[in-house]
């Protein structure tokens, strides 16, 4: 038998699906993958039983259904200020995965390079290297997880660079880029010719006095930006799989194409059920913050109680916690043992980072009060349960 694929031979699988499958096999509450226990908004699933009976059934366009396309583009124009044309600068796709996939082999060959900040979303890393490019990791550098200028461009300008990905707000670690970082970056993109690959999936999930700022819509940067994002945090529906970029006509023309050769389209009765939520005023977005800061204080104040430390999140719903106390060389098996040992699921820092990090674990808090007080609950006895060779 010939050899499989050289490109794929050093990946993984998920260790943040793998975490939830180690959760479910040892009945932990997880807090590791990052979706609600909670419903999508009454108004959507209405819409859901009555798409049911009435359809669409079959195939949409390619690229998303026309209201659906036409509801995005309304509702990103009110919270960026930019004119956005529904028909050539929107495509419809299966989830943010598939986004920032068809973003990326869009615009990468093979030999190309592409700047990522670590940590990162572990998808990343993995599409640079499907796309046939090579990534190159540039350091945020905690507590406050700030970037440092000089090194970003000295990764910025080398040869054959060509796209940097930003998520903002950040996951894992919770950052929210400020103007100031963004124009950094956006000056460095327009001075070494860049592409910007957005992931803007917590844009509505912010903490005060955090502002999400869409790199798009600063000076320069519309025609260079790929915005890759879909509905499954703003609405609580992470398995309906919908997601989008939003780019100019000729890169739109591009992804169009990838998009078609790689899922042909998203779920239509999804994205005619969805358009009820497309079209929320802005008190659907002022009680989202206000639902996701409850649960951010109930949370960490837990935490704090407990003793343990963490950084605190400015947006998306992260936290990471330091868990150098507990002696462990190796987070992954401290993640499988505070599984099976504690009843609580995480996922381990260091497949977040490129850097060599082994004292942090990622858990998140898009749960129901309930469900975070119990895992607070099991937590309290942390450190009695978590040395180890103690059975």
């Amino acid at each position: 038998m010939k050899e499989l694929s050289k490109r794929t031979a050093s990946f993984t699988d998920s260790v943040i699906r793998r975490m939830t499958r180690i959760s479910n096999q040892y009945g932990a509450i997880n807090l590791s993958q990052g979706f609600p226990d909670f419903d999508p908004p009454k108004e959507i699933t209405d819409r859901l039983a009555k798409v049911a009976e009435e359809g669409p059934h079959q195939y949409a366009l390619t690229w998303g259904a026309q209201n659906f396309r036409e509801a995005l583009a309304a509702k990103q124009e009110h919270f960026s200020s930019m004119k956005i044309d529904p028909d050539r600068e929107i495509v419809v796709t299966c989830g943010s995965t598939e986004a920032m996939m068809a973003a990326m082999m869009s615009v990468c060959n093979p030999g190309d390079k592409v700047v990522i900040f670590s940590p990162f979303y572990e998808n990343y890393g993995a599409d640079t290297i499907l796309s046939g490019a090579q990534p190159i990791y540039v350091p945020l550098k905690p507590p406050a997880f700030t970037f440092d200028g000089d090194e970003l461009e000295a990764a910025m300008k080398q040869e054959g660079v060509k796209a940097l990905i930003l998520c903002n707000p950040s996951n894992p670690c919770g950052k929210v880029f400020t103007r100031q970082e963004l124009m950094i970056i956006a000056d460095l993109a327009k001075k070494y010719d860049l592409y910007v690959i957005t992931d803007e999936v917590y844009e509505h999930i912010l903490y005060q006095p955090n502002e999400h700022i869409y790199m798009a819509s600063l000076p320069g940067m519309r025609e260079r930006t790929i915005i890759c994002n879909s509905l499954s945090k703003t609405y609580s529906v992470t398995g309906w799989r919908l997601g989008y970029v939003i780019a100019s006509p000729e890169i739109a023309d591009r992804v169009k194409k990838v998009h078609d050769f790689l899922t042909v389209g998203a779920a239509a009765p999804l994205m005619e059920a969805a358009v009820v939520g497309l079209t929320f005023g802005d008190d659907y977005y002022r009680k989202l913050q206000e639902h996701y800061t409850h649960a951010k204080e109930l949370f960490i104040g837990g935490l704090k109680d407990i003793g343990l430390n963490f950084t605190e999140p400015q947006g998306a719903y992260y936290v990471l916690v330091d868990i150098s106390e507990f002696g462990y060389t190796d987070d992954q098996l401290f993640c499988e043992d505070l599984a099976r040992k504690v009843g609580v699921g995480a996922v381990p820092g260091s497949s977040f980072f490129k850097e060599d990090v082994n004292h942090l674990i990622c858990v998140h808090f898009a749960k129901q009060d309930a469900t975070l007080k119990e895992a607070l609950d099991r937590l309290a006895d942390i450190r009695k349960k978590m040395f180890i060779g103690r059975n």
